[in-house]
């Protein structure tokens, strides 16, 4: 038996290994043992920066704020539709507190008059995040939306009061969406809306 394949292959692997570790070495470098510690004050700065930074560059580059534009879209269309219809059930783990009861009393108002809403909603024209920013931890976003709703108003004869069952309208709403960031929610609560 020959064994010089055997001898040429460690051989073989071991360049290999002293290529990896050197090319490691030189990108990651090597403790010295005068690294230091970082003083308090500055730690705690670095990482006030960091999560503004992060709120401003990672967490809402193009990327994320695409993907947060496609669900506010979706949740501005099932509020909307939900709230006319006067089913709050289905919409209120998307609404802060103060939100759920301004809708709620609009609703009980709405069925004590026995008006009737009737909505379609046709789609949005468009969405664009007017502002966000973070205080402390909490994140918040205003949306303009630009959509299209058939909508009208009926008493209980089914007389119009408001509103054109055979018109499209144009509506231009800003929602504030919000999120605690130390949440495991995955969840944005809308927090405001303005026509």
């Amino acid at each position: 038996m020959n064994y010089n394949f055997e001898y040429m292959d460690i051989i073989l692997l071991a360049m290999i290994a002293g290529f990896i570790f050197l090319r490691l070495r030189g990108i990651l470098g090597k403790r010295t043992g005068f690294e230091g510690k970082l003083s308090g004050e500055f730690d705690q700065e670095f990482s006030k920066n960091v999560v503004k930074e992060n709120f401003k560059n990672q967490i809402f580059d193009d990327a994320a704020q695409k993907s947060f534009l496609e669900g506010a879209k979706i949740a501005h269309e099932t509020i909307i539709t939900n709230f006319a219809s006067g089913n709050l059930k289905n919409i209120k783990y998307l609404l802060d507190k103060k939100i759920y009861d301004q809708f709620s009393d609009a609703i009980k108002e709405r069925k004590e008059k026995g008006h009737i809403s009737e909505t379609t909603f046709i789609g949005i024209n468009s969405a664009l995040i007017k502002e966000h920013e973070k205080k402390d931890n909490i994140l918040e976003v205003s949306v303009e939306f630009v959509s299209e709703i058939i909508s009208c108003l009926k008493d209980k004869d089914k007389k119009i009061l408001s509103g054109d069952p055979s018109k499209v309208k144009k509506v231009y709403d800003t929602w504030k969406f919000s999120r605690d960031s130390r949440s495991k929610n995955p969840n944005w609560f809308l927090i405001n809306t303005q026509s």
